[in-house]
């Protein structure tokens, strides 16, 4: 069953990243600078916002897109007054491409655009031809070389900040932990209660300049499981709120909130799914397959790559680009030579409510979920930042 994600036709209108002026890479660069971070700019403007606070908690809100807030409101009446400007300011930030998890913990966590932190899809291929996951990632390869930019709570924690990371327990020391967050200490959390409890203790425990990041994961897991306006997914929006109440009720002078989200979810319905394993001229000249349903990598033969960027071109409405094409447009954002190979000979980009799905290459799961992102369109990369002090 597919629910009433609630979103406008203007949804589906593509956004560019913009990095450097308003996306995930530039909050925590901003926010280092608020701290007085050596080396840190404020590209959001966020000292005019944030003067006299010492103390920063970061709290992301996985799945909770600018374009889900709408729908999150009637059940939400804390996190609607945060919406509407109510404690502070409210406004939005693009996420990276792919507009997915990984990526964006990453482009967060490192303050720069994928491409130069390497980590470029929800699964990526490896020099030895396998494929990484990055969400079940463990230490190989380790994460301080495939991920090689120093983070900000690296540099935050070496400019004298308290930095601590609040966290699922299950999480901590993850390959995809270390790329995104190294150089805090971690904090267990279980849940939304304990990830408030946690950031508060912290925010508190701090005699000096503190940063604290919190992560929340409840609402992307039942948009994907039971899909985005579901029962499941409506208590889990009640949940965000009073985990919000919590935090914004509970920080101590001096402190400031920033609430943000990875990107955002569409359900797709069942027309909306173009298979390789049942439209197998999709296949044709196809040697690995990467990245995820909405943006998909494929690894071609020698020779293959035109062929099959001119299938997928007739039998998908999705853009079909080449690797070089996809970089040169900007979409990563600069792409050393050590990472270009993580990126497909092709790129599939999906547009519409559509999948690119590869059921044979990836568990079969994968094409059993309701919601999706990881795309270009607006209800997958515009992201809220929600400020509260």
């Amino acid at each position: 069953m597919t629910f009433d994600d609630g979103l406008h036709p203007d949804a589906l209108r593509t956004v560019a990243p913009a990095y450097g002026t308003g996306s995930l890479a530039d909050l925590l660069p901003s926010v280092c600078a608020v701290l007085n971070v050596p080396g840190a700019e404020d590209v959001l403007g966020l000292g005019a916002r944030l003067d006299e606070i010492t103390k920063v908690a970061v709290l992301l809100v996985d799945g909770m897109g600018a374009y889900q807030l709408p729908l999150m409101a009637p059940l939400a009446p804390v996190l609607a007054d945060l919406a509407a400007g109510g404690r502070g300011h409210a406004g939005t930030l693009t996420a990276g491409f792919p507009s997915t998890t990984p990526v964006s913990l990453v482009t967060l966590g490192a303050g720069v655009p994928p491409g130069e932190h390497g980590i470029l899809g929800f699964t990526v291929r490896r020099p030895d031809g396998g494929v990484l996951t990055h969400i079940s990632w463990g230490d190989d390869p380790d994460p301080r070389l495939w991920q090689p930019v120093p983070t900000w709570m690296e540099r935050a924690s070496a400019a004298g900040v308290a930095v601590s990371v609040v966290s699922r327990p299950a999480f901590e020391g993850s390959g995809l932990s270390l790329a995104a967050n190294r150089g805090g200490v971690y904090i267990g959390a279980a849940d939304g209660p304990a990830v408030a409890a946690g950031m508060l203790a912290a925010l508190r425990a701090a005699t000096g300049p503190a940063l604290v990041y919190g992560y929340h994961p409840d609402l992307d897991h039942y948009g994907h499981e039971d899909g985005v306006g579901s029962p499941t997914w409506q208590e889990a929006a009640r949940g965000v709120d009073r985990l919000l109440d919590e935090l914004a009720h509970g920080l101590p002078p001096g402190a400031a909130l920033l609430v943000v989200a990875d990107h955002g979810q569409l359900n797709v319905p069942a027309e909306g799914r173009l298979d390789m394993a049942t439209t197998p001229a999709l296949a044709d000249g196809v040697t690995g397959v990467a990245g995820e349903p909405r943006v998909r990598y494929l690894h071609t033969a020698p020779g293959a790559r035109d062929g099959v960027l001119e299938t997928w071109r007739a039998l998908s409405d999705s853009l079909v680009l080449s690797r070089d094409q996809v970089i040169d447009e900007g979409w990563f954002g600069p792409v050393p030579a050590a990472h270009a190979d993580r990126i497909g000979d092709v790129v599939i980009i999906c547009r519409g409510r559509e999948l690119a799905l590869a059921t044979g290459w990836e568990p079969e799961k994968v094409g059993r979920l309701v919601a999706y992102h990881g795309s270009v369109t607006a209800a997958e990369m515009t992201v809220p930042l929600l400020i509260v002090r």
